[in-house]
């Protein structure tokens, strides 16, 4: 059991991390500030700041997010994003000036400042209750004083920043030193925007991006999942797959391959002269049999020599469980020998690029199918427990089992996360094609009921894919 949630919580955590990378790539790409770097839902548990960004690991797994400058709802930035930027610029302005601090003596002051938890200040009826301690220095105002000191203002922010100030850091700055405070000036930007600040916010920003960029970022999540399954399968392919050799195992007595005299050890050669090398090709042509007659060649020891023979059977079709549709069969099982295949590189990275694009196949025809009816739904979708029971099966396996399990799951989300489904982000590309064909967004209000059937949908998919996975136990 423990195996399964942490193999599941591995591999889960790396398919986030993946998605959320390509979404933050991308952003960062085009010039969009991105706030912070989740991999798991709140609580928080671990954070660091690292530049423009807080990378972060949350209490609650299986989900990530990438926080973008600006509420992609919207259509135009409101006074609590400006804020939002200016408490970002604040933050990057005194990170900075307490990473310099060794190298420029009059920048101490600041992390001195910073090191020290600030005094909250209650209000009533006019008046400031504060606590009998002195309130602690606020870090940007100690910072605006010591570039207002400095005989050489430009050369101290330069040092500091590894670059030159920005406009919008140059007015945050001055605000701040006029006012006294920092919360003070952030608040009168925001309601008294510059020229300058507005033009970096809208840089900045994701709503204020072009179409094409804004449906760039949205598309590398699923993107990145289904990019690195060629990736991991070609180390696979090169780290040694296991092949199941085609030798009988268990036999059922009321089925074809017991009647027609197959036994336990029994090694199959060839059916219908087509050579058989695995387990997998033995069961690809007993499904495709179609109940067609099959002449089986084998071998088999007998007194410790191999004896070559060949007999003849005609599979049955019947319905086996957790299988959708009806499956043609023999009524046998593999012993489980097995040899291990390795490729090399230029024979490994063409055939991982193939079995992708397979796979990517097979699984949109499989989604296709659900939509259809054509696919019972309780037999085809699992939820949590489901992957992690598959997990922990792949992991006692070994290696190449949970690297081929994760690719098939990595390729699934990045086709699910294309659905045309708000919330996913096919949903957000299907809102930016109805804006390029229409040459506006929709109302907002419309795309806030779109979002809130679409929370609805997935809330109710997770609740029918948990019972379901539960009745699968309950039912054995």
């Amino acid at each position: 059991m423990l195996t399964s949630i942490v193999s599941a919580v591995i591999i889960l955590g790396a398919l986030v991390l993946i998605h959320e990378a390509g979404h933050f790539l991308v952003a960062k790409r085009c010039g969009v500030r991105v706030l912070r770097f989740s991999i798991g839902y709140p609580p928080k548990l671990f954070g660091i700041r690292r530049g423009e960004t807080e990378y972060v690991i949350g209490g609650t797994p299986f989900g990530g997010y990438v926080r973008m400058l600006g509420d992609e709802i919207g259509d135009e930035l409101g006074p609590s994003d400006v804020q939002l930027f200016l408490t970002e610029v604040s933050r990057d302005l005194t990170g900075a000036a307490e990473a310099a601090a060794e190298s420029e003596p009059e920048l101490r002051c600041v992390a001195e400042a910073s090191s020290q938890p600030r005094t909250a200040v209650k209000r009533a009826a006019g008046h400031d209750l504060q606590s009998d301690a002195a309130p602690a220095p606020d870090p940007l105002l100690v910072l605006a004083q010591a570039v207002n000191r400095s005989p050489d203002p430009e050369r101290m922010l330069r040092t500091m920043l590894h670059r030159a100030p920005r406009a919008d850091e140059r007015d945050l700055l001055d605000e701040v030193l006029r006012r006294g405070n920092s919360d003070e000036a952030i608040k009168f930007l925001s309601e008294h925007r510059p020229p300058s600040l507005t033009r970096q916010i809208e840089k900045s920003a994701f709503p204020t991006q072009s179409l094409a960029r804004r449906f760039a970022i949205v598309l590398a999540g699923p993107a990145a999942n289904i990019a690195i399954a060629p990736l991991l399968l070609a180390f696979v392919y090169m780290y040694g797959v296991p092949k199941l050799l085609p030798v009988v195992g268990k036999l059922q007595p009321d089925k074809p391959a017991a009647q027609s005299g197959l036994r336990e050890g029994d090694r199959i050669v060839s059916i219908n002269g087509k050579p058989i090398a695995s387990w997998e090709e033995l069961s690809t042509v007993i499904k495709e049999s179609n109940g067609a007659q099959l002449q089986i060649r084998l071998e088999r020891k007998v007194g410790g020599l191999s004896k070559v023979e060949t007999l003849t059977l005609r599979p049955v079709r019947v319905t086996e469980p957790g299988i959708p549709g009806a499956q043609w069969i023999i009524g046998v099982l593999p012993r489980g020998d097995n040899v291990i295949e390795r490729e090399n590189p230029f024979v490994a990275v063409p055939h991982a690029v193939l079995e992708t694009v397979e796979m990517t196949g097979a699984l949109v025809v499989g989604i296709a199918k659900l939509f259809t009816g054509s696919t019972p739904v309780r037999q085809a979708l699992g939820g949590p427990i489901m992957i992690a029971q598959m997990a922990g099966r792949e992991a006692r396996q070994g290696l190449a089992n949970v690297l081929m399990f994760t690719v098939m799951l990595s390729v699934e989300l990045g086709i699910i996360n294309l659905l045309p489904i708000p919330m996913l982000d096919g949903g957000h590309l299907f809102f930016f094609a109805l804006e390029g064909l229409r040459g506006r967004p929709l109302k907002v209000r419309h795309r806030e009921i779109a979002l809130q059937l679409g929370l609805f949908l997935l809330v109710m998919l997770m609740a029918f894919v948990i019972f379901n996975d539960i009745s699968r136990i309950v039912q054995g």
